[in-house]
């Protein structure tokens, strides 16, 4: 359960949800990590609290908007100079919500482009020279609706999809010494401040081969497979979604 042991590996949105399942995976396999958060400061913090009473040493959180990507290079900046090296990227912090044609703003063009996309491009260029140095990996967290669109969320899909084509493209540039790989998610965890109603997660959860919701921990398995393990993997997506993909 070591096997990142002396690794550095930066997670973004790791606070809550599945971002803070990653952590405390990776954290679990031997890693230093570094939670990045916007505004979930006191979640951030106390699961810093926690890794840290476990192996001193072992974590920290930064706050960053990433949606000002002028301030990006910060981040990476404050990592080295804590830490002194970088392992791993994990591009996990998005925005989800509808946006129905007809009304779609330029609003929620930066939000939802900015934290699916632009945030994690930005932020990988600025991690290069470090990942580079360390030979490591970057995991973007895109969606298995950015190959199959969902129905009344053109912009995230689109964004997703972006992120998906960027995962492969960076894969190319920054080879040989960086891997660069996604996780495709399905259905994992139902979004906050929305209403699904219970027959519609259902019909979800029936569309998938196996018939059962995953958990954060699936994605937090896949995301420290790729980082530790599959040395010889670079440009895929592993889609984690209970065979739904397989059956739309």
């Amino acid at each position: 359960m070591n096997e990142l042991a002396g690794k550095v590996i930066l997670v973004t949105g790791a606070a809550r949800r599945v971002g803070r399942a990653i952590a405390r995976n990776l954290h679990g396999a031997g890693a230093t990590v570094v939670l990045h958060y916007r505004h979930a400061a006191q979640d951030a913090q106390a699961l810093t609290a926690e890794f840290e009473s476990l192996r001193h040493g072992s974590a920290a959180c930064l706050q960053a908007d990433l949606l000002d990507t002028a301030r990006v290079p910060d981040l990476i900046a404050a990592v080295l100079e804590r830490f002194g090296r970088l392992d791993g990227l994990v591009n996990n912090a998005s925005s989800f919500y509808p946006t129905p044609v007809g009304e779609i703003t330029e609003a929620a063009w930066d939000d939802l482009v900015g934290s699916n996309f632009k945030a994690p491009l930005f932020l990988t260029q600025a991690a290069w020279p470090a990942l580079k140095a360390s030979r490591g990996g970057v995991v973007n967290i895109t969606d298995i609706h950015a190959e199959r669109p969902l129905a009344g969320y053109p912009l995230y899909c689109a964004a997703k999809g972006a992120l998906l084509t960027l995962t492969r493209a960076l894969a190319v540039e920054l080879g040989p010494e960086v891997r660069v790989n996604a996780v495709a998610p399905g259905p994992i965890l139902w979004p906050e401040g929305e209403d699904f109603p219970a027959a519609e997660r259902q019909a979800i959860v029936d569309h998938t081969l196996l018939k059962r919701e995953g958990s954060p921990d699936d994605i937090a398995r896949a995301v420290r497979f790729l980082l530790a393990e599959a040395s010889y993997v670079t440009g895929q997506v592993i889609n984690v979604d209970g065979g739904r993909s397989a059956h739309l």
